[in-house]
C-alpha cells in the first residue's frame, strides 16, 4: 500500500483507538518498521499526530474533535461500558447525566429502568430517555452548544445547585497519568464540578481513547470519583493510586 493510502488509514486508526504503535501498523500494512516511522514523522510534521515513544497519538490542543466524529469512536466499547454502568444504577433513584457520547450511551442503556428521576444538561440524553415512560426528566437551562446539544454556563450551574442527586454519571475529554479528569470547555468544567458537589456518588464513563488525549482544563481527580467504567485496564501506577483513593475501576467487555 502506497503512503498516500496508508496515511489516511493511520489517522483513522488513531481517531478510533486514541494511539497507534509502530509495530502494530507495520503488521497491519505489511511494511517495515522504518517505513511506518517515516509515515508517523510526516504526520507529526503536518500537525496531524504527535509522536510518542513507540508510536503516535492524536495531537494535544485546546479544541475537541467534532461531535459526530466522537460519536463514531469506539462505539462497541462505549456500549459495553454503558451496560456495565447501567447495571450498577438502581431503579427508583435520582441521577444526573452530563454532556458526552459516553453518557448518551448510558442513557440508551437506561431506557428500561423504572422510577428514575434524571436531570441532564444534554439535550440528546433528554431525547433518548423520552422513550422511557418510567423516567421523569428535567433539563437544565443554560447556553446551548449547538455542536453537541450541551447546555453550559452559569444558568446550568445554578439549576444543578437546586438538586441533590443520588448518583451522577459523567464523562470527560481526557484522563491523564495523574488521574486528573480533563476537558476543553471551561464553562463545561464549571458545570461538571457543580455536578460532583451535588451528588452523593459519582461514576465516570471513559473509553481507553481518553487515556491518550490531553485537554487544558481540569475538572477533578479520580480520587473524587466512586467508580470508573472503562474498556481497558489502567497502567499499574494509576491503578495503584485508584486503590489508595478507594476509586473502583470496572473494566467492561
Amino acid at each position: 500500500m502506497a503512503q498516500t493510502f496508508r496515511l489516511p488509514e493511520i489517522l483513522e486508526i488513531a481517531r478510533r483507538e486514541g494511539k497507534v504503535t509502530v509495530e502494530d501498523l507495520a503488521d497491519r500494512f505489511g511494511v517495515t518498521l522504518q517505513t511506518i516511522r517515516r509515515d508517523l514523522t510526516d504526520l507529526a510534521e503536518s500537525g496531524r499526530l504527535d509522536r510518542v515513544h513507540g508510536g503516535a497519538v492524536l495531537p494535544s490542543g485546546t479544541s475537541n474533535i467534532g461531535y459526530e466524529e466522537r460519536r463514531a469512536l469506539n462505539p462497541g466499547a462505549k456500549e459495553a461500558i454503558a451496560r456495565a454502568c447501567a447495571a450498577r444504577i438502581p431503579e427508583g433513584c435520582s441521577i444526573f447525566l452530563n454532556i458526552g457520547t459516553s453518557t448518551e450511551a448510558v442513557a440508551r442503556a437506561l431506557t428500561r429502568h423504572r422510577d428514575l428521576m434524571v436531570v441532564t444538561n444534554n439535550m440528546n440524553v433528554a431525547n433518548i430517555l423520552a422513550a422511557n415512560a418510567q423516567c421523569e426528566i428535567f433539563v437544565t437551562g443554560g447556553s446551548l452548544r449547538r455542536a453537541d446539544g450541551g447546555l453550559v454556563g452559569p444558568l446550568a450551574t445554578e439549576t444543578i445547585r437546586q438538586f441533590k442527586f443520588d448518583l451522577a454519571v459523567i464523562g470527560c475529554s481526557g484522563l491523564d497519568g495523574d488521574g486528573d479528569l480533563l476537558d476543553y470547555d471551561v464553562q463545561e468544567v464549571g458545570v461538571s464540578q457543580a455536578i460532583l458537589r451535588q451528588s452523593r456518588r459519582t461514576f465516570l464513563v471513559a473509553d481507553h481513547s481518553k487515556f491518550a488525549r490531553s485537554a487544558p482544563a481540569r475538572i477533578a481527580s479520580l480520587a473524587e470519583v466512586d467508580a470508573l467504567f472503562t474498556d481497558r485496564a489502567l497502567d499499574d501506577t494509576l491503578a495503584a493510586r485508584c486503590r489508595d483513593w478507594g476509586t473502583e475501576v470496572v473494566v467492561a467487555g
